[in-house]
């Protein structure tokens, strides 16, 4: 993939965030890799996603961080997905978002439990919430050590299995395969963070999905053995 066509895409998958109704204003941000490149293309800072442009999207050094054709800065949050992309090889987008239903779960530090099949067809298990940053670690590198914390929510999973967290106070991220399967990703995460608290308003003692239950239809669509879809016999 040429620099134009990485470019293009990441424009994509940010507009189809304004598409899907999950930002406002500048409230989020895309980014997708290059491994082979060792590139990430990301949304400029605080570029109003109506004004927003393909050319307008900066391109950093995965290894270093470093701006490499841009006069605009990166995104904010560009420590974290960096933070992301060095820590798992399995991925190859990111999206940030400050989506209501998603924010507010992170706002109330509670991981969303997976209480129906919907999700257990998306995600395996509850999406984690990750803990507070220390203000050692808020003052020293804020966004570099939200990506650790994410990083740290995730030990002993899968984090292609589960492609989502909820930042404490702050808000959701999720990866993919690419930018807009990152995005894709944030779109159902915002409608079970929506069931879940309907789920829960509804029933406050509701228990998650029974696990053989939540196994069976995530399993079915994901990993060797899945069966859902075209393409398997």
């Amino acid at each position: 993939m040429n620099i134009t066509e990485l470019k293009e895409r990441v424009y994509e998958a940010n507009m189809e965030l304004q598409r899907r109704n999950l930002i406002i204003y500048t409230w989020g941000n895309v980014s997708q890799i290059d491994r082979e490149k060792g590139i990430m293309a990301i949304k400029p800072s605080g570029v109003p996603y109506d004004t927003l442009r393909p050319e307008q999207i900066v391109l950093m050094e995965v290894a270093t961080g470093k701006v490499v054709d841009s006069e605009l800065n990166p995104s904010s949050d560009a420590p974290t997905h960096l933070a992301l992309y060095r820590a798992w090889d399995e991925i190859g987008g990111v999206t940030h978002t400050h989506s209501p239903y998603a924010t507010a779960w992170a706002q109330a530090g509670r991981g969303i439990p997976c209480f129906g099949t919907t999700h257990a067809d998306y995600f395996r298990g509850e999406i984690p919430v990750s803990r507070f940053l220390t203000p050692e670690e808020t003052e020293a590198a804020y966004e570099a050590n939200t990506g650790t914390v994410i990083i740290e929510a995730f030990e002993g999973r899968n984090p292609m299995y589960t492609p989502a967290v909820l930042t404490r106070g702050h808000g959701p991220f999720t990866w993919g395969k690419d930018g807009m399967d990152s995005v894709h990703n944030a779109v159902v995460l915002e409608e079970l963070a929506k069931m879940g608290m309907w789920t829960l308003t509804l029933s406050p003692e509701q228990q998650p999905l029974p696990q053989h239950v939540s196994d069976k239809h995530f399993y079915r669509k994901h990993g060797p053995n899945a069966y859902y879809g075209q393409g398997h016999k």
